[in-house]
């Protein structure tokens, strides 16, 4: 564990110890609050449905964008056989980049809070359903985040790193729109509903948005997460042979 809090340490410090974090948390919360902003004047609806719906596409780009660097930047600089050959578990290694990036993450969710004080103190909203959808997007940035930690692994520079990761954090949100379910149901019956309900993540999302938090959607961001997590330990582990 203290291996696990030292590499956390030294890469949570290393995206502020460069322009490039502040550059990505304040185009997070120009792009999302003005993109609900412009949409809540016109509808008059005091909730956060508008804002938590856009996140599953913006994310896409904005994830891969930080978890790009966790393994190509090493790789680039020529220190990740040095980070293999620490007396650490190569898994303890992989743990401590993830939650760096993903505190890095909920650092820049939590700037979006001043919008439910905004729509508490302008209307009535649901508050259950509210808080439900910053948990939500907490498990979705986590979910994004762990697939970004696995395909920054299998490349050398973080262009390619960035690029595998949104193709793979799209591919993951697109078969879960039933409409592409559909679609698929229609070549091959039944697999499209299969990658709709197992692997997609809009029906699991949007039911968040709702105000509901049940045992399935959790165990699915969680599992998907541990999922990438672990493919991506098994393969630091074949690297270090």
């Amino acid at each position: 564990m203290s291996g696990t809090i030292t590499i956390f340490r030294r890469e949570f410090a290393a995206y502020f110890n460069s322009p490039i974090a502040y550059i990505f948390i304040i185009a997070f919360l120009v792009l999302n609050t003005g993109l609900f902003m412009t949409g809540f004047f016109l509808a008059g609806n005091a909730d956060l449905r508008s804002f938590f719906g856009n996140l599953p596409i913006f994310l896409i780009f904005f994830i891969p964008a930080v978890s790009m660097r966790l393994w190509a930047e090493d790789k680039r600089l020529g220190t990740f056989e040095l980070l293999m050959t620490l007396p650490l578990k190569a898994s303890q290694v992989m743990l401590g980049k993830y939650f760096a990036a993903l505190a890095f993450y909920l650092v820049a969710l939590a700037g979006t809070l001043p919008l439910p004080i905004m729509i508490a103190t302008l209307g009535n909203p649901d508050m259950g359903a509210l808080w439900s959808g910053y948990f939500g997007s907490a498990l979705l940035g986590a979910l994004y985040l762990g697939i970004g930690t696995f395909t920054s692994g299998l490349m050398r520079d973080q262009i390619s790193a960035v690029i595998l990761g949104i193709m793979a954090c799209f591919m993951i949100f697109v078969v879960g729109i039933p409409g592409v379910a559909a679609t698929v149901d229609g070549w091959l019956p039944g697999f499209g509903s299969f990658l709709q309900n197992y692997v997609g993540l809009s029906s699991h999302f949007e039911m968040m948005l709702r105000g509901v938090v049940s045992l399935g959607d959790l165990t699915y961001f969680l599992g998907m997460t541990a999922l990438f997590l672990t493919l991506n330990a098994l393969w630091l582990e074949g690297r270090k042979y």
